[in-house]
């Protein structure tokens, strides 16, 4: 029923943009709040940014001033926007849900690569 895809993921210089997408389904998206984490192979799983489903934005420190988290009730879609990307930067990013009622589950999404070159 519940659905996350991200999208938007590729390879990128230094210094360079991507915008990732994650599109959801399962009449969750306008009760969540929101977030993208990302994990580097031997790493463990980093917030990056969340959201609130008031569009109260959080970051991680080390995106700070970079990212730019967003989100589009509408659509039903999260959004990443990064810039000047660092090859720190590089990793596996995951769409996270998480419905605000009593008992409902945490979501994931099944992750986009960005990769970011030197």
């Amino acid at each position: 029923q519940v659905q996350l895809v991200e999208s938007g993921g590729g390879l990128v210089q230094a210094g360079g943009s991507l915008r990732l997408s994650c599109a959801t389904s399962g009449n969750i998206f306008k009760i969540s709040n929101m977030g993208w984490y990302r994990q580097a192979p031997g790493k463990q799983r980093e917030l990056v940014a969340t959201i609130t489903r008031n569009g109260n934005p959080n970051y991680g420190d080390s995106v700070k001033g970079r990212f730019t988290i967003s989100r589009d009730d509408a659509k039903n879609t999260l959004y990443l926007e990064m810039n000047s990307l660092k090859p720190e930067d590089t990793g596996v990013y995951v769409c996270n849900a998480r419905p605000l009622l009593i008992g409902s589950s945490n979501y994931w999404g099944q992750g986009t690569q960005v990769t970011v070159s030197s």
